[in-house]
């Protein structure tokens, strides 16, 4: 290493980590996951328990990502070494996650980047014709893989910081423009914010809860390794207490912003299409790929426009996304490997795509009607997907926060952050027991109650389910195992061991 030129890439401003970092967390999970998932629990209940696990879980844990990547200005495994060298290996599993997750996340990138650009020549029924026409989605993924891989060839100041600084902004302002169009269309918008704004206490229910807990991880991108990576590259000059409420607040902001465009826009065209909004598919992806197309392209030329409008914000969305989540495994292998920036991205883009376009083609397979390449009854995409959002990313961040909250304690958590200047002033005693006690108990129960609604879903036993558990969990082991076997006793490299 003495003859190579070293340094240590970082955020070169508050403001370029909390963009890059919200970001990392706006993405497919609020524009497309928030909307069907408040349609299917019951509205604006949803809404408010979202907002609320957000404040109590989700900043906490967040907190606790950023701590341990920055106090270790280090890659995730080598960030848990540093607490505990048999520790470790929450740092590969907080590696493996986002790299699964790059395999079907930038299929459905490659979707909102098609749609966007075929705005004007008719979605509306274009979803199983693009589908089934795998050459076409393997394109557009390659396209969007692509894009993301641009990014972070170039580095986090000069690729992740500068794209975020563009994107972020233009993404609010694409957004705020399509709300005020929607919120203007007459007919139907008042019943469609009264569905989205005004909780109905009778839906509530604990499947309710377990959905606003899951989806505050899913949208806030915790418990899978980016925040850790992104941590790592700031300095004492970020706080990161403030940082954490900023991010949390644009997050959550761009979800209720998203429900504010897609809700009214679906009840304007329930009235006067003339049809209920029952009949209308606003479950998974059929809500964004086939259902909105439809609302978007009956209002006319106008409507086309504010598609396209859309679908662009939507792959912006996409892209800040997937390049923080193909980060983690990019900052593994340069520091481990001590290669180029450009070999170890490029490496990575080239596996993650090979897996992709078998995603891409049993993807296909389901949406039209076919049960072909699948696994365990699902496609690859819902396999990969229920793997790591239902049972390893909960697992992923109830490991940090018992790392910071039992291993290096809540008394040396709160003074470390003191001395680099961020104070939680009178709430410490109660932000010490939230850490230790009660968001790892929190987690644990999301990661509880999701297994057990794999394996017995609506009460009945699934084998199926029992089979994605049974893999999820034999991941989980195997990574342990390599850890133990490969990397434990080995040097896993910093920040400063990256080179230029």
């Amino acid at each position: 290493m003495k003859n190579q030129k070293s340094k240590k890439g970082g955020f070169t401003s508050g403001l370029g980590f909390i963009l890059a970092a919200a970001g990392s967390a706006i993405g497919l999970g609020n524009l497309w996951a928030f909307p069907y998932k408040t349609a299917k629990n019951g509205g604006a209940i949803f809404v408010l328990l979202y907002i609320a696990c957000v404040l109590f879980i989700g900043a906490i844990t967040m907190i606790c990502e950023i701590f341990v990547g920055r106090r270790a200005q280090a890659n995730p495994i080598s960030a848990f070494k540093k607490v505990h060298k048999n520790l470790g290996w929450v740092g590969l599993i907080a590696i493996a996650v986002p790299t699964i997750i790059v395999c079907y996340y930038s299929v459905l990138g490659g979707y909102t980047v098609k749609f966007a650009t075929n705005s004007f020549f008719g979605n509306a029924d274009g979803l199983q014709a693009f589908a089934s026409s795998s050459w076409q989605v393997i394109l557009f993924t390659a396209i969007f893989m692509l894009l993301a891989l641009t990014v972070v060839m170039a580095g986090v100041k000069g690729g992740i910081e500068k794209a975020s600084k563009v994107l972020m902004p233009a993404l609010f302002i694409l957004l705020v423009a399509v709300v005020i169009f929607v919120l203007c269309l007459g007919e139907g918008v008042a019943e469609g914010l009264a569905y989205y704004l005004i909780p109905d206490f009778s839906k509530l229910s604990f499947s309710t809860i377990l959905a606003a807990m899951g989806q505050a991880f899913y949208s806030l991108s915790l418990g899978m390794g980016a925040m850790i990576v992104y941590g790592s590259y700031t300095g004492k000059e970020i706080n990161i207490v403030k940082s954490t409420g900023m991010i949390c607040v644009f997050d959550t902001l761009v979800a209720l912003l998203s429900g504010l465009a897609i809700f009214p826009a679906v009840f304007h065209f329930s009235a006067i299409a003339g049809v209920d909004t029952s009949t209308l598919n606003l479950n998974g992806i059929m809500l964004m790929f086939e259902t909105l197309p439809k609302v978007f392209e009956s209002i006319g030329f106008f409507g086309n426009i504010i598609e396209f409008f859309f679908f662009v914000m939507v792959a912006i969305a996409a892209v800040t996304s997937v390049i923080s989540i193909m980060e983690v495994a990019s900052q593994f292998v340069i520091q481990k490997f001590k290669i180029s920036r450009k070999i170890a991205t490029a490496a990575i883009a080239l596996t993650t795509f090979a897996v992709a376009v078998p995603v891409s083609i049993s993807l296909g397979h389901l949406l039209n009607g076919s049960s072909q390449m699948t696994i365990l009854g699902m496609d690859w995409l819902s396999f990969l997907d229920t793997v790591t959002n239902t049972v390893l990313m909960p697992l992923c961040a109830l490991l940090s926060c018992i790392t910071v909250g039992w291993f290096i304690g809540p008394k040396q958590t709160l003074a470390e952050l003191k001395a680099d200047g961020n104070s939680f002033g009178k709430l410490e005693t109660f932000v010490g027991v939230m850490i230790k006690f009660v968001v790892p108990a929190l987690i644990l129960l999301i990661e509880i109650l999701g297994v057990i609604d794999l394996i017995f879903p609506q009460g009945a036993f699934s084998l199926n389910g029992l089979g994605v558990v049974l893999i999820a969990y034999g991941l989980f082991a195997l990574l342990i195992g390599a850890y133990f076997l490969f990397l434990r006793n080995g040097e896993t490299g910093t920040n400063a061991d990256e080179i230029a």
